[in-house]
Formats: structure tokens, sequence, C-alpha cells
């Protein structure tokens, strides 16, 4: 896990769910039932991106102590523990509009965005 190096620490707030969307589901279980048994999909914040944090997406054979485990209808996500101090309460979700197919993170912690939509800031 790469360190967070964009100058500002998560709200000191308890930790809220994070929740995927019907249509995240369906997605994620439609990419993992084409890799090998036992295949996760791992979000994960990392300093960079436009506005300072960005999210990766990686698909992964193994989780760690600390993971959030999400799971649902073929869906599993995993989260580690610091990524989750900045993606407390957030919605994953996938949208597939004029614009393109994309996995988006409703966050509530984000108080400003880039046009990307995979970069933001606390």
């Amino acid at each position: 896990m790469q360190e967070l190096n964009a100058g500002t620490q998560p709200p000191a707030t308890p930790a809220q769910p994070v929740t995927m969307s019907d249509s995240a589901v369906r997605r994620i279980a439609r990419i993992l039932e084409k890799e090998a048994d036992g295949t996760m999909l791992r979000i994960s914040v990392e300093g960079g991106g436009c506005s300072g944090f960005q999210y990766k997406y990686d698909l992964v054979t193994t989780r760690e102590d600390d993971d959030l485990v999400l799971e649902r209808d073929g869906a599993t996500v995993l989260i580690d523990a610091i990524s989750l101090d900045y993606m407390s309460g957030s919605e994953i979700d996938f949208v597939d509009d004029i614009m393109g197919q994309a996995f988006q993170i409703k966050n509530p912690l984000a108080a400003a965005g880039c046009g990307c939509g995979t970069s933001f800031s606390i």
C-alpha cells in the first residue's frame, strides 16, 4: 500500500459504511466471473491525481487482515483500513451513459473533485 502524501489527513469522524449500488454489484460480478476463482476487486485511495487523491482499482486474489470486505451477489470488493478512512460513507456506483462506462465513488468526504471523476480532495 502506498503512503498517502497529499498534505491532508482524513477527517476524524467515526467510519460510516461503504455501500455498493445495484449497478456496481452487477458490473463487478460480471468482471469477476471471467477471472480465476477467488478473484476480488480492491479499491484503494492513493496520493496523486489532479485533485490530491485518486482511486485505484485492482483485481487481486488475497485479502489483508484489516480489509473491509463487501460481498453481494457474486461481487467481492476489498478496501484497506487506510483507504477506508478516506471513503467513509461512500457509495460505489457504476454508470453507463452517453459519456461512457465507469465506476464512480460517491464520496461525502470529498470537498472537491476533478472532471475525470477519479480524483478528489478532502
